[in-house]
C-alpha cells in the first residue's frame, strides 16, 4: 500500500504535538474506564438499552464515554436523606 505524502511519522511531530496526543489518549483511556466502571457497577434497571452494547459503544467510538453518560443512564429520582 502506498504512503499518503502528507502523512506524518512519529518522529516527524514536535515534542508539544506528541505531548498533545498522548495527553488526549490518556484523557479517552480515562473516560472510558470511568464509564465501563460505571456501566458494570449500575444496576441493569438503570441503563437504557443491553449493556454490552454500551459496553460497545464506549470501546468503539471516541465518543462513546459521553455517549453512554448523556444517553444510557436513567435519572434516579431516590433523594438520600441527608440531601433533603
Amino acid at each position: 500500500m502506498a504512503r499518503r505524502p502528507n502523512k506524518k511519522k512519529w518522529e516527524d511531530l514536535s515534542p508539544r504535538t506528541r505531548a498533545t496526543v498522548i495527553a488526549v489518549g490518556a484523557v479517552q483511556l480515562a473516560l472510558k474506564v470511568v464509564a465501563w466502571r460505571d456501566l458494570v457497577r449500575r444496576p441493569r434497571e438503570q441503563v437504557v438499552g443491553p449493556k454490552a452494547a454500551w459496553f460497545a459503544a464506549i470501546l468503539a467510538n471516541p465518543g462513546g464515554p459521553v455517549l453512554y453518560y448523556v444517553f444510557g443512564r436513567r435519572r434516579t429520582t431516590n433523594v438520600s436523606p441527608t440531601h433533603r
